[in-house]
């Protein structure tokens, strides 16, 4: 069993940077593929970012790619997401999230294990 807790959102401008963390406690997130999802109020959660195991390969929604980095700390059992060029679209619950193995998903229901969410808000 994983325990994930998101921490580091908050209010912030257009323009922007943010840089979310997820500590994980129970295993070592060294065998798992992470990801980042967000959820706006009235929409569906989605896909933001991902990352296999050894933090060598990435993947990024169109929507946060350029601005958004993903990147894992395995000795500290943490993940981050580094959020640049924030825009008010970009205002939803930020969720990490953890799956067994080293393959990265981009859906929802390819993860077990998930934070409590951290919200981000960007203000125009």
């Amino acid at each position: 069993q994983v325990q994930l807790v998101e921490s580091g959102g908050g209010l912030v401008q257009t323009g922007g940077s943010l840089r979310l963390s997820c500590a994980a406690s129970g295993r070592t997130l060294s065998s798992y593929a992470m990801g980042w999802f967000r959820q706006a109020p009235g929409k569906e959660r989605e896909f933001v970012a991902a990352v296999n195991w050894s933090g060598r390969r990435t993947y990024y929604a169109d929507s946060t790619k350029g601005r958004f980095t993903i990147s894992r700390d395995n000795a500290k059992n943490t993940v981050y997401l580094q959020m640049s060029s924030l825009k008010p679209e970009d205002t939803a619950v930020y969720y990490c999230a953890a799956k067994q193995g080293d393959y990265y998903d981009t859906l929802v229901r390819g993860y077990a294990y998930w934070g409590q969410g951290t919200q981000v808000t960007v203000s125009s």
